[in-house]
């Protein structure tokens, strides 16, 4: 097949079509390599081996060889097309995992039935590890019902109550998202109680302190406003009648959320409650990661790591556009 250029992409809007461009990367350039941690889970094989009939990644999945294979055949799944390599442990198989993509060998890294602080401790590892020296974070990406575009969401999954110069990075990252998959600029909704700034109110200042950063250039690619509550962020109608003039009101596309608490509620509301599609990656890092909840359903799984090959191709031109 020609090559095809990706440094520029049309603003992805749907699943549908965050799906439809990872089958043309991997069409044009081949699978990505995916490096799992502790590949014994149904959902992770289920989710891998889709990718890989999809033609989207080659799995590599560390682990217990003998509980994979156990729980790849009563999935139906037979074994001979997955590459396995041996670990003692999950925190080994989280530094093997690494190791992988850290010498070039694999694309994507992935967390499977491992513990998060041996993921993320083997990820950050000083010598052979994916630090960039930013903070990493969690950003999901869903479609909603009536809704012209995807959204993201950050962080639910990560830091637990960053305080502003974490909350800098988590808009950062989460606006590096957006333009790997072609929302540029993004509109940054940075989420409170309220839409007024409340001395009283931590959220609703910081919020503030980051809008007006954005707006002396400290923060670049993206128009962010706030503090501004969920429905004025996302219904131009109920921004109308609060009165509320701002580029971001009403059109966000990134939702910027306080805590861990609140964005951990809101994503699983929405997986639960709302039925959406959705994905999620870590951003920050040298190389896309999947880090998903053990309980997340295997779609949820599948989709993330087809945006994590979308990641794996355009990040570097994303980088070397900022």
């Amino acid at each position: 097949m020609e090559a095809l250029d990706f440094k520029e992409i049309q603003p992805l809007r749907d699943m549908t079509g965050l799906l439809e461009l990872a089958r043309l990367i991997a069409q044009v350039g081949g699978p990505k390599k995916v490096a799992v941690a502790a590949a014994e889970e149904a959902h992770v094989i289920e989710a891998v081996n889709e990718a890989r009939i999809e033609g989207l990644v080659h799995p590599i999945l560390f682990g217990n060889p003998e509980r994979i294979r156990r729980i790849a055949s009563e999935l139906g799944i037979r074994t001979q097309n997955l590459e396995i390599r041996h670990a003692k442990n999950p925190a080994e198989a989280a530094e093997l995992a690494t190791q992988a993509v850290s010498s070039g060998e694999a694309d994507i890294l992935m967390k499977g039935m491992v513990q998060s602080s041996d993921f993320l401790r083997a990820a950050l590892n000083r010598e052979w590890g994916l630090r960039t020296g930013r903070l990493l974070s969690h950003v999901l990406i869903y479609e909603a019902k009536g809704y012209d575009r995807l959204f993201f969401m950050s962080d639910g999954a990560m830091n637990i109550n960053p305080d502003l110069k974490a909350k800098i990075q988590i808009v950062e990252n989460a606006v590096t998202l957006a333009h790997v998959l072609g929302v540029n600029p993004p509109k940054v909704a940075l989420l409170a109680a309220v839409e007024v700034v409340n001395p009283e109110m931590d959220t609703a200042v910081e919020d503030a302190i980051i809008a007006k950063m954005a707006d002396r250039g400290q923060i670049k690619g993206a128009v962010i406003d706030g503090p501004l509550a969920l429905d004025n962020a996302v219904s131009e109608e109920a921004a109308r009648i609060k009165g509320i003039k701002s580029p971001v009101a009403g059109k966000a596309d990134i939702l910027i959320v306080d805590n861990i608490d609140v964005g951990n509620v809101f994503y699983k509301s929405l997986i639960y409650f709302a039925r959406v599609r959705g994905a999620g990656l870590i951003m920050g890092a040298r190389a896309p990661m999947v880090l998903t909840s053990r309980a997340d359903p295997e779609e949820v799984k599948f989709l993330s790591l087809a945006t994590a090959v979308i990641a794996a191709e355009r990040l570097p031109y994303v980088h070397e556009a900022v």
